[in-house]
């Protein structure tokens, strides 16, 4: 090539090109696209586990490393340049702030260096790790989630697909600019939205009323909307080392103890709480006013969300008492109990107020 001159180039897109003309025809010239360089990152959950027969789909364990998994796949040398690296290897329900932080800190030193990072991941907590990091990577490049139902023994598992889509997924240039993404039986879902409904079957991934993103059928992916990250999405920038606020749920139910939120507000000093109230933001007027009571006295925001999978806590379901206020009372909107948690810790890491929280929940998700 040392007869061309390079005319102009695209380092920053997955694909580039480069044009060069020829110093000997004058005529333009494309070198190839370059294909991307992805690289996964292993965290250990159902799609590392193996069990002891090829029916058994329960009380697995986790012992696969990410190379083992790398090995169940197609050939991709045409698609990407694959890497990979073990950061975690464990059942995603042992995730806690140490694991979410080495998780966090290695994507975005990574995501710096290759096109796109894949992350295996259990589906238990899946949701979690995924609007963990919308919240805090401000980053066009894809980064897709996977996982499985099935361990790697069992008939039908899952898991080789799932990875081999997310990778597939993370090489495709359509894939920027779309947030968080998880790739799972064959569909692309976004992060933001992705909410675990069933605990044992395949298809137990799903994004309710707000839709799925696309599909992936017979290695072709096809996205149903141009490229756009989640509505109301703004970067919260936290540190390395952060240190997440303890943040608590409580489920309500029929016959609820109230002493429950003394417990959590005046024993373990929660900084914040979140309720997974009955229908849109009920509880019965006796719990309504201890919490409300408990939340003037320390000063500690409490989240109203709903144990329902779908649907939302509008600001109008709040509580209200002639003789008590109370401005530390939030609507979820659609949010659920544990991303709720998550978007107050990191609300209270970064040091929003009461009042700067509540226009998050409300930009987010239609709360306050």
């Amino acid at each position: 090539m040392s007869d061309f001159e390079v005319i102009e180039e695209d380092l920053d897109h997955p694909k580039f090109q480069i044009k060069y003309r020829s110093s000997s025809t004058g005529s333009l010239e494309t070198v190839p696209e370059k294909i991307p360089t992805i690289k996964i990152l292993g965290t250990g959950g159902t799609i590392a586990s193996k069990g002891t027969s090829s029916h058994q789909t329960a009380g697995y364990k986790v012992d696969l490393t990410i190379e083992d998994l790398v090995k169940t796949i197609p050939d991709l040398s045409t698609t990407c340049n694959l890497l990979y690296e073990q950061i975690l290897n464990i059942d995603s329900k042992e995730i806690g702030e140490e694991e979410l932080k080495v998780i966090y800190n290695q994507v975005k030193k990574d995501i710096e260096i290759y096109d796109g990072i894949v992350i295996t991941h259990g589906t238990d907590t899946m949701e979690e790790t995924a609007f963990f990091l919308q919240f805090t990577l401000n980053v066009s490049k894809p980064i897709v989630l996977c996982g499985s139902m099935r361990p790697s023994t069992a008939i039908s598992s899952d898991g080789p697909m799932n990875l081999y889509q997310a990778i597939v997924i993370a090489s495709d240039k359509n894939s920027w600019n779309r947030g968080i993404l998880v790739a799972f039986n064959d569909r692309i879902i976004s992060g933001y939205f992705l909410k675990k409904s069933n605990a044992n079957s395949l298809d137990t991934f799903n994004a309710i009323g707000q839709g799925y993103l696309g599909n992936f059928v017979n290695n072709q992916i096809c996205y149903y909307f141009p490229p756009s990250k989640p509505m109301g999405v703004s970067h919260l920038v936290i540190d390395s080392d952060f240190k997440l606020p303890e943040v608590g749920i409580v489920f309500a139910h029929q016959g609820l103890n109230n002493d429950i939120f003394k417990l959590f507000i005046e024993n373990l000093k929660v900084k914040g709480l979140v309720i997974a109230t009955m229908g849109a933001g009920s509880l019965k007027e006796s719990t309504n006013r201890t919490i409300m009571e408990l939340s003037n006295k320390h000063g500690v925001p409490i989240i109203y969300s709903k144990r329902s999978m779908d649907g939302m806590v509008p600001i109008g379901s709040l509580p209200k008492f002639a003789d008590l206020k109370c401005n530390n009372i939030i609507a979820s909107g659609s949010i659920s109990p544990q991303k709720s948690r998550i978007l107050l810790q990191i609300c209270l890491m970064v040091g929003l107020d009461v009042e700067q929280t509540k226009k998050y929940f409300k930009k987010v998700y239609g709360g306050s």
